[in-house]
């Protein structure tokens, strides 16, 4: 059994998915989900994307709530998706669009904007002047994607189809959770999970950030540095097996 005890923040499906994951591999975990997804609304803007994915050269998806969101959105606007001309950060979202049958590129090493800007399907897929890209993502995030896309001569719309919100807790849950559970790991998946955690901690924030924290990739890395955690642990992607590689890898702190 291993000596980690984490608190997993993801939203609530997925973190009961990766709980079960981790105590298959004999990690104790306990979930506090800080982000809940609340879809947008399917407005004319949006239609409008949804009807002209056929004349993107790259349909780039961030995340599993984008995925299924998307595949919802579709359904409702009786769109058909094309096939080819997908790409996700990571294996899990290529997973949602894979089982609705789309072709999907991603990364094999890293689950972040990085590791898929650096794939050479994507900047195959950007080479011709003027490449339509659409990043489907919630409000807010993936800033480098288009960035370094624009850079590249890309055209880049975003298709935006939930926003992420912290869930309502009474006043120290995050610190009663903790202590009442001997926790000592932290996990967030994303720079506004970070955020999260800290709004949560409050006052707290101080003793929370002595705990070990593990996070997605270098840029939360460095936001976390940055916020004064102490011990930071980048798991080079968000994957249930990337984190699961990075605690094995970790010395846990002494009880």
């Amino acid at each position: 059994m291993s000596p980690w005890r984490l608190l997993l923040t993801r939203p609530e499906e997925d973190c009961a998915a990766l709980a079960q994951y981790l105590a298959a591999q004999g990690v104790a975990s306990v979930s506090l989900p800080l982000l809940a997804i609340e879809p947008e609304p399917l407005d004319a803007p949006r239609r409008g994307l949804l009807a002209a994915l056929a004349g993107c050269q790259a349909i780039i998806v961030v995340s599993k709530p984008a995925a299924r969101l998307l595949l919802e959105r579709l359904a409702e606007a009786c769109v058909q998706p094309p096939r080819t001309g997908w790409f996700s950060v990571g294996e899990a979202t290529a997973g949602v669009l894979q089982a609705a049958g789309l072709e999907v590129t991603f990364p094999a090493q890293g689950d972040d904007s990085e590791a898929l800007l650096a794939n050479p399907t994507l900047r195959q897929a950007v080479a011709t002047p003027g490449a339509r890209v659409l990043i489907v993502r919630g409000v807010g995030g993936r800033e480098l994607l288009a960035e370094r896309l624009g850079e590249q001569g890309a055209s880049v719309d975003y298709l935006e189809l939930y926003r992420r919100r912290l869930p309502q807790y009474p006043a120290g849950t995050l610190m009663q959770r903790i202590e009442a559970e001997h926790l000592n790991g932290l996990v967030v998946s994303s720079g506004q999970g970070l955020e999260h955690l800290r709004q949560m901690a409050g006052g707290d924030w101080p003793r929370v950030a002595r705990l070990t924290l593990f996070v997605p990739s270098p840029r939360v890395a460095e936001q976390a540095r940055a916020a004064g955690a102490q011990q930071v642990v980048d798991c080079r992607g968000a994957s249930a097996a990337a984190l699961l590689a990075a605690v094995q890898r970790s010395a846990a702190p002494a009880s």
